[in-house]
């Protein structure tokens, strides 16, 4: 079963932890990957390697994010890599899962810390969708990455949750703007999941215990399970979805 046969998806931050599991999983089900990255090329080529092994395509693209004309400067690498594959400009999924967390509350956030969260989570999936349009065909697929914390009170990710709830925002106001061109615009948002970035938070067979004890079904969350619900969301079968945040925490702090 390839799904996604004849698509090109684009996913940001898919050097490691959900962003690899999404990148692999698309691959799966049949798209042309571009497992876009930062800083960290070794990982970046490593999920690309993994993919390639088991017989899917991806390449990896390079565009740090944050930084002026970003998206700009993105999109200009990924349809010259398009065009060395014999493919067109074109781009049918895009998953906006790059970020990563400062934490702190309320006494810790600088302004330093606050402007780069809500340019990481915020200003550029906007601009990444905003340069991505010319490129997007009818029914093509947008798909954000937030976060379950921004649905309860996490004092200790204070910018975090607030830049995250601004994604959510965007998802829906552009499913409604976007929806005469049949693109569906939904978000994803994780729960405890054992991933590099969090590995601090879990790294004890206790404090792993703990974080348990907040899901309804008992256990932390894996990048595959998120990946599932990206695949499902990028898939034929999702069409009538949009507008959605899609709580994928395994019924975290309900």
């Amino acid at each position: 079963m390839t799904p996604l046969k004849n698509r090109t998806a684009l996913v940001t931050g898919a050097g490691r932890g959900i962003g690899r599991a999404i990148a692999q999983r698309l691959a799966h089900d049949g798209a042309l990957v571009a497992v876009h990255y930062g800083h960290d090329e070794t990982s970046a080529r490593h999920t690309t390697q993994l993919i390639t092994d088991h017989g899917g395509r991806a390449f990896p693209l390079h565009a740090p994010l944050g930084t002026p004309d970003d998206a700009t400067t993105l999109y200009q690498r990924l349809d010259t890599a398009l065009h060395h594959l014999n493919q067109p400009p074109t781009l049918h999924i895009l998953v906006n899962n790059a970020g990563y967390n400062i934490r702190g509350g309320i006494t810790d956030v600088t302004p330093h810390d606050f402007d780069r969260l809500m340019t990481i989570h915020a200003k550029t999936p906007l601009f990444l969708i905003q340069h991505a349009l010319p490129r997007l065909p009818h029914g093509a697929r947008i798909i954000n990455i937030t976060s379950a914390a921004t649905r309860h009170a996490l004092t200790t990710a204070l910018t975090y949750t607030m830049a995250k709830s601004a994604l959510n925002a965007l998802t829906r106001t552009l499913a409604q703007e976007l929806g005469p061109r049949h693109i569906t615009v939904n978000a994803v948002a994780p729960g405890y999941t054992k991933t590099d970035m969090n590995k601090h938070r879990w790294n004890t067979p206790q404090q792993e215990t703990t974080h348990t004890t907040h899901t309804a079904l008992g256990r932390m969350g894996h990048p595959t399970d998120i990946a599932d619900i990206v695949a499902f969301l990028a898939s034929h079968h999702a069409r009538w979805i949009t507008g959605q945040t899609i709580d994928a925490s395994g019924g975290t702090h309900l």
